[in-house]
């Protein structure tokens, strides 16, 4: 019994010329609906892959007519990580065709079989890149409706370097805002119609094709991204209906059950990504780009970059994602991020927040005259009296309790020492002679002391301390407040003449 090849069964063969000018070279795969094969231009001598109808479904007007909505889609879709669309035409047997770029690698189901999973950078740049064509088809107002491994197709670059093709936009659904620019008629699902392949699709995918929007290509990348790292699926079955029930009702499990070494903010990632309700998602491409980026290569921040900026582009919006990649303990567990109520009431408030500095700056103030008159009379007490210290001016300040008229000496000045202090240890100075210090109490307005010593020891109370400027007669009206004080007059010459009102007849 001769056996069938895929030649035979895609109605082409090797050597075939089609369209009168390309040579089929070999078939590279079969689908539900079509058939791709290499093939070469036999004019440019350039390596072609043709993508037309299987025979069986050309009078299948619902799949003619997806065939050419694929066809229009991909000449849309300007990106490099989208297969270019060179020519498109129709055979002879009347089948559509289009000409494509060709691509040497592997797709990433293959990749997950011949493999394993993926070292998690590397998934992650993988899912970036299609990020990238998911972006541009999304702001042109198309769904793909089947992101799965197989339709990511992986080449290698003149640098080395992988590169994602997204295939097979046959499914692809376009929405109210680019469906204006659809022949008549185009509309080709059906409202309840199942479109897809069910171990990838959003549970409003399963309820209704018709109705989905750009939340269940989210739904795909979270399933994929969940694939590439375990090596199998979140949601399995025997059935589509047993799968659907689970996509429908029973939460994912948990990725790092499967991977103990992948980060807890990636699983936190891909579970938003597959949320029942697509409004819980992440609102667009750009978000779930920024949410994967820790997690990946630093070359890869290029690609967010571009895809936020055909996010931008299109209207829609490529601010900071809804729930960023939470930051993880030593334990491996989330850490919830700070909220709004966590913070203190003091940054609420800019009144509140001025008038703090305000009380704040009224209190230093306080302290630091306080820590003035504090330190001059501590100095007072402390160091020795001597011909060179001069007295400072006093400040004439009004008390708040007694008219402006009456005014109140108050000394504000440290009294300083011309010759320095001796160091610890060393013999006290001796005392000036007496001419001297008469003189000095003289030019400065200072009642003469006896000697250096009487003057010391009068220091050590404080109860006795005199203040400048204050007469003998004045220290004996304080040291005797019972006596009735003579105010008439209400005031002293000192030994220069000066006036000085007495503070008890006020």
């Amino acid at each position: 019994m001769t056996e069938i090849g895929p030649e035979q069964f895609a109605g082409v063969r090797e050597g075939q010329i089609l369209a009168g000018k390309y040579r089929v070279e070999r078939v590279l795969g079969i689908g539900g609906m079509g058939v791709v094969v290499a093939a070469r231009h036999i004019e440019l001598d350039s390596r072609v892959a043709l993508k037309f109808l299987l025979p069986a479904l050309l009078a299948n007007q619902e799949a003619v007519a997806r065939f050419a909505r694929e066809a229009r889609a991909l000449v849309k879709i300007q990106n490099e990580h989208v297969a270019r669309v060179l020519d498109v035409g129709t055979l002879d047997n009347g089948a559509p065709y289009m000409v494509m770029e060709f691509l040497e690698g592997e797709d990433l189901a293959e990749w997950l079989r011949r493999r394993g999973p993926m070292h998690i950078e590397q998934g992650v740049e993988f899912i970036i890149q299609a990020c990238v064509a998911v972006a541009d088809a999304h702001g042109l107002g198309i769904v793909h409706r089947d992101l799965k491994p197989a339709n990511l197709f992986c080449i290698r670059r003149s640098d080395g370097q992988f590169v994602i093709k997204v295939l097979d936009f046959g499914i692809s659904k376009l929405t109210d805002a680019s469906r204006a620019s659809e022949p008549p008629g185009m509309s080709v699902t059906k409202t309840s119609a199942v479109i897809g392949s069910p171990l990838y699709m959003s549970p409003e995918q399963m309820r209704s094709a018709k109705d989905v929007d750009a939340q269940t290509d989210i739904w795909s990348l979270g399933i994929m991204m969940f694939q590439l790292f375990t090596g199998r699926t979140p949601f399995l079955g025997e059935t589509v209906t047993e799968v659907a029930v689970q996509v429908g009702s029973d939460p994912p499990p948990p990725l790092r059950s499967f991977r103990p070494d992948a980060p807890a903010g990636l699983e936190a990632v891909i579970f938003k990504c597959l949320e029942k309700d697509r409004c819980n998602r992440y609102r667009n491409v750009a978000e779930l780009a920024q949410a994967i980026l820790p997690f990946a290569p630093a070359r890869a921040r290029t690609s967010v970059d571009r895809i936020a900026g055909i996010v931008q582009a299109a209207g829609q919006s490529a601010g900071p994602r809804t729930i960023p990649a939470l930051p993880q303990a030593g334990d491996g567990t989330l850490i919830a991020p700070q909220t709004p109520e966590t913070v203190s009431p003091w940054t609420r408030s800019e009144e509140g927040s001025a008038s703090k500095k305000a009380m704040l700056s009224v209190a230093a103030l306080i302290i630091a005259v306080l820590a003035v008159i504090g330190g001059t009379a501590a100095v007072r007490r402390s160091l020795p009296s001597s011909p060179a210290m001069a007295s400072a001016p006093a400040v004439t300040l009004a008390s708040p309790s007694t008219p402006a008229a009456t005014p109140t000496t108050i000394p504000t000045t440290i009294e300083t020492v011309s010759d320095p202090l001796p160091p610890l240890g060393s013999a006290t100075p001796a005392a000036s002679s007496p001419a001297a210090s008469s003189a000095a109490a003289g030019k400065f307005g200072r009642p003469p002391a006896a000697s250096l010593a009487s003057h010391a020891k009068g220091l050590d109370s404080p109860a006795r301390v005199q203040a400048p400027n204050v007469s003998a007669q004045e220290q004996s009206a304080r040291s005797e407040p019972s006596a009735k004080p003579n105010c008439d007059p209400n005031f002293y010459l000192d030994e220069q003449g000066q006036k000085h009102f007495k503070r008890e007849c006020f």
